[in-house]
């Protein structure tokens, strides 16, 4: 009984380490994603072009705009997205930021 119960605090012990060191892991990527904006830089909106060759959200420097030679995207205006006009690509206090309508 002694060794079932020294079993199952271990078993919880264990779990709750993997626990926090997933969070840690988590918060840590959360951050490294939200201060690195340095392909979103800009000085006015002509800098700013789609992220993805179809149906973008987000929006990028033409320094990191996609290389979308080759690729065939579909014609439907999808929503939340910048497609036929759905949307702006602006330059926001020195940033890339898609306007979605």
């Amino acid at each position: 009984m002694k060794r079932i119960k020294l079993l199952l605090i271990g078993v919880v012990v264990l779990i709750f380490i993997l626990l926090v060191h997933f969070i840690i892991l988590s918060d840590e990527n959360n951050v490294s994603e939200k201060i690195d904006l340095s392909n979103k830089v800009c000085s006015q909106d002509n800098d700013c072009v789609k992220a993805s060759c179809c149906h973008a959200t987000d929006v990028v420097n033409r320094d990191n705009a996609p290389d979308c030679s080759g690729v065939m995207c579909t014609q439907v205006c999808e929503p939340g997205t910048l497609d036929c006009g759905q949307g702006q690509k602006k330059c926001l206090e020195g940033i890339c930021t898609a306007i979605l309508e």
